[in-house]
């Protein structure tokens, strides 16, 4: 056997080792377990903020790979909601197959992350998306205290 025979045998061994792996062990190092439940994906994740996994040779949404594995297949027509709102989390647990209109009607959530109402007078609309004007009160004078504090030293 020549070296590129040699070369070929290993390859096809390695892939065939790659293939074997499971999905639990495929993802052990990058999972950190939240006290929420949440496992949040620690790898590479798109500039959406959601899970990227290379599966197999291709590279996939981990929540849905996470759910197809654990759970079982996807229904066709519906799409995986994060029940606890944290794209990067992969826990079947915390996924479920939906509807489009309905993952849509759940995105439209009654307070933002911080707990404050997008009602009337504190919802700030931009380009489409709602912004809590609380949140962004209390980011503003955070900024100003750090800059005043700079400026007085």
């Amino acid at each position: 056997m020549n070296k590129r025979e040699a070369a070929l045998v290993a390859s096809k061994a390695a892939q065939q080792k790659l293939l074997a792996v499971t999905f639990e062990e495929r993802i052990a190092k990058y999972v950190v377990k939240s006290e929420s439940g949440c496992w949040l994906w620690t790898g590479y994740k798109y500039s959406n903020g959601y899970s990227a996994i290379s599966w197999r040779g291709k590279q996939v949404l981990g929540h849905r790979l996470s759910y197809e594995q654990l759970v079982g297949v996807i229904p066709a027509g519906l799409v995986i909601d994060h029940l606890c709102c944290v794209k990067a989390c992969i826990n079947p647990q915390h996924l479920e197959p939906v509807t489009t209109g309905e993952n849509t009607r759940r995105a439209m959530r009654s307070h933002c992350v911080n707990g404050h109402a997008f009602d009337a007078e504190n919802t700030w609309m931009h380009r489409g998306k709602r912004y809590c004007r609380k949140c962004r009160r209390n980011r503003n004078q955070a900024w100003k205290q750090k800059v005043n504090q700079h400026g007085a030293q």
